[in-house]
């Protein structure tokens, strides 16, 4: 079983800086990509920004340059980062993974539980 969780979220002011983590824990054989998605209130899960286990980084066009992504391969875990933070970024933040548990075994799709984080003075 595989198990994501997300720490690191909170209350931030309006161009404050912020780091989440998101750890895979559990039957990992390996980690294909891990990826940071959002949602707000009344709004559709979007994403953030992923990266593969090589380091291939991809982001939201409109949050490009703001955001922060990067990975520990020998710690499971994936970071997000941003030091510009705006109050439009406030949402519940996901880590999801694309992780084979074991080498006879396809890979899958894993959710954290989401953690919240809030933009405002």
């Amino acid at each position: 079983q595989v198990q994501l969780v997300e720490s690191g979220g909170g209350l931030v002011q309006p161009g404050g800086s912020l780091k989440l983590s998101c750890a895979a824990s559990g039957s990992i054989f390996k980690i294909y990509a891990m990826h940071w998605y959002r949602q707000a209130p009344g709004n559709e899960r979007e994403l953030v920004a992923s990266i593969t286990s090589d380091g291939n980084t991809y982001y939201a066009g409109s949050l490009k340059g703001r955001f922060l992504i990067s990975i520990d391969n020998a710690k499971s875990t994936v970071y997000l980062h941003s030091d510009s933070l705006k109050p439009e970024d406030t949402a519940d933040y996901y880590c999801y993974a694309s992780i084979q548990a074991s080498m006879r075994s396809p890979s899958y799709g894993y959710w954290g539980q989401g953690t919240q984080v809030t933009v405002s003075s």
